[in-house]
C-alpha cells in the first residue's frame, strides 16, 4: 500500500522590531501565537513543516525594540525574544532552516544560543551547527517511513566574520561541499533530499542566472526539492524532469523564493508583505519509488490593524481575505487583490498553470 505525505514550507521569518512591539503582552512578556493564527491550520495539516528563521534569539540583554544596524554596513541585525521559539513549535513547525545572511547578527554566542533555544523547544534545526560534531551531521526526519534528508546553506553573513577557528559553524554555498553532502546523505538511504538555499537578488521577482544554475547542478547531483529564500519577494516555482549523474530520471521541484512569512512592509513594496504556503504531496509507491504528485500554494499577506486601539499584525490567508472583502473599493483591499492577480500569473511563469494549484 502506497504512503501519502504532504510538506509544508514557507519563507522568511523577519521579525522586525516593529512587530516584536506589538507584541509585548507585559513586563519582559511577549507573545506571538495570535499574529499566526488565521493561517496556523495550513501549517499543522502538513505532516511536515519548515521555515526559514531569518532573526537569532541572543537574549533580552541586546534588546528588542530598538532598531539595531551594523555600524560597518548600516544593515539592521536582527533579535527576537525567545517566546517566538514556542509560537513557532505550536504553529506545527517540525524544522527550520538557520544558514542566512542574518544568522551571525550578534555574534557567534548569539548563533549557539539561538539553536539552544530551538533544541529546548523540540525544534529541529540545520544550516549552522553548535559544535564541530553537529556539523558532520545530517538532518533525517522520518515521515510515516519516508526519510527525507534536508540541507540548508547561505551565501552571506552580511560580512560579519564567522571565527576562523568554526567556520563549520554555517553552511556557506559552495558547490563541492553540497554535492559532496547531497551524496553522502543519499547513501544514508534516504529517500527525498530537500536543499535550502538562501542566495539571490533582494526584492527581484525573478531568479538571475546563479540562481538557475545552482539549481540545474543540485538538481544533476541528485536533490530532488530546492527550496530558495533571501529575495524578501515570490519567485516562480517549477517542476523539472531530469536524469541526474546516477542515471535516475524522475520529476523535481524548485521554488526559487518563497517570499516573506512575515515582514513589515519594505521599502513601500507590497510583494514583501506577501509570501507562501507551498505544500507539497509526496507519495512513496509499494515499489519503494518516491514521487512528488502535485503543488499547491496558499499566499499569505502581512495585515497590520488596530485591535483595542493598538497596533497588530496578522498574516492572513491572501485570497480568502480578498473574497471576504470583494464589495470593498480602494485602500489595502485593492492593494491585496491587484497582489493575487499578480501571484496566478507569477508562481507558474516556467511551468503550465495547470501544473499548480493556488488556494
Amino acid at each position: 500500500m502506497s504512503t501519502d505525505i504532504t510538506i509544508a514550507a514557507v519563507g522568511d521569518f523577519l521579525m522586525k522590531y516593529r512587530i516584536i512591539g506589538t507584541a509585548k503582552a507585559g513586563d519582559k512578556r511577549y507573545s506571538f501565537d495570535e499574529i499566526f493564527e488565521p493561517v496556523a491550520s495550513y501549517l499543522r495539516d502538513a505532516d511536515l513543516t519548515i521555515g526559514n528563521l531569518e532573526t537569532t534569539f541572543s537574549g533580552s540583554e541586546i534588546g528588542y525594540s530598538v532598531s539595531k544596524r551594523s555600524p560597518k554596513t548600516g544593515w539592521p541585525l536582527f533579535n527576537c525574544p525567545d517566546s517566538f521559539a514556542s509560537t513557532l513549535k505550536k504553529l506545527g513547525f517540525d524544522v527550520l532552516t538557520t544558514a542566512n545572511n542574518h544568522c551571525m547578527d550578534c555574534g557567534i554566542s548569539g548563533l549557539k544560543r539561538t539553536l539552544k533555544v530551538l533544541d529546548s523547544k523540540g525544534l529541529s534545526h540545520t544550516g549552522t551547527y553548535l559544535t564541530h560534531k553537529d556539523s558532520q551531521q545530517f538532518l533525517i526526519k522520518n515521515v510515516k517511513g519516508i526519510k527525507i534528508g534536508i540541507l540548508s546553506y547561505t551565501k552571506t553573513t552580511n560580512r560579519i566574520p564567522v571565527p576562523s577557528d568554526q567556520t563549520w559553524s554555517v553552511n556557506r554555498i559552495q558547490p563541492s561541499k553540497i554535492i559532496a553532502d547531497i551524496r553522502r546523505l543519499k547513501a544514508k538511504s534516504v529517500d527525498l533530499v530537500i536543499v535550502c538555499m538562501h542566495f539571490g537578488r533582494e526584492y527581484s521577482k525573478y531568479p538571475n542566472e546563479e540562481q538557475k544554475k545552482y539549481f540545474r547542478l543540485l538538481f544533476k547531483h541528485g536533490a530532488d526539492i530546492i527550496l530558495g529564500a533571501h529575495s524578501h519577494v515570490i519567485q516562480p516555482s517549477l517542476f523539472y524532469e531530469s536524469k541526474d549523474v546516477n542515471g535516475i530520471k524522475k520529476k523535481r521541484y524548485a521554488s526559487f523564493s518563497l517570499g516573506n512569512f512575515i515582514s513589515t512592509r519594505l521599502y513601500g513594496n507590497d510583494h514583501t508583505l506577501t509570501g507562501l504556503i507551498n505544500r507539497l504531496h509526496i507519495r512513496k509507491h509499494d515499489d519503494g519509488r518516491v514521487q512528488i504528485m502535485s503543488a499547491d500554494f496558499i499566499p499569505t499577506w502581512v495585515r497590520r490593524i488596530k485591535v483595542g486601539g493598538r497596533t497588530a499584525f496578522r498574516v492572513v490567508p491572501l485570497l480568502s481575505t480578498v473574497e471576504k472583502q470583494a464589495t470593498r473599493t480602494g485602500g489595502e483591499s485593492e492593494r491585496m487583490s491587484k497582489m493575487v492577480q499578480h501571484l496566478k500569473r507569477h508562481i507558474p511563469r516556467y511551468q503550465n498553470h495547470s501544473d499548480f494549484k493556488i488556494l
